[in-house]
């Protein structure tokens, strides 16, 4: 009886412990220092692969220091492994986005409000990149016939809001 008691209090221990590095990476990831978050993640990634929490601060991490290429190809492995969580996607489509790949991050970001309809951050990232495709239609739409007043101002309008800050 008494092993099993210490052997359960040793597992509640190291499910402390595990929790404290995720969290520890998430602090450090807030903080502004993504360098330092993507070591710790990478740290504790070592012992648990497989871990969630750290498997997606380590992909914000990447994502936060300019290492798209690597980013994505995290979040694309989180949807394939996680397919039910909405974050991998909604970030997948920023990442998409900030790419230029507007179709592509439509299409995620639809599939992060699928797992999650009231995920209101990928409900926004969605508007600012069906904005970004509206602009690119009347765009074209301008350049095949020019001279359309209101079309003139949909865009005008349209680039405001889409250079406007958050």
């Amino acid at each position: 009886m008494l092993r099993l008691l210490i052997a359960a209090l040793a597992l509640c221990a190291a499910t402390l412990a595990h929790a404290d590095d995720a969290a520890d990476a998430q602090r450090l990831l807030q903080g502004g220092h993504p360098d330092a978050a993507l070591a710790r993640a990478e740290a504790s990634l070592a012992q648990r692969p497989n871990d969630a929490t750290l498997r997606f601060t380590r992909a914000v991490a990447l994502m936060d220091l300019g290492r798209d290429a690597e980013a994505l190809d995290a979040f694309q492995r989180m949807t394939q492994d996680y397919p039910e969580l909405p974050e991998p996607y909604n970030n997948l489509g920023l990442l998409y986005a900030r790419g230029g790949q507007l179709e592509e991050a439509r299409v995620a970001l639809e599939t992060a409000l699928r797992n999650d309809p009231s995920h209101r951050v990928a409900r926004r990232n969605l508007g600012d990149v069906l904005l970004r495709l509206a602009l690119q239609a009347w765009e074209a739409a301008d350049a095949a016939q020019p001279g359309d007043p209101e079309l003139q101002r949909r865009i005008r309008v349209g680039r405001e809001l889409a250079t406007s800050p958050r």
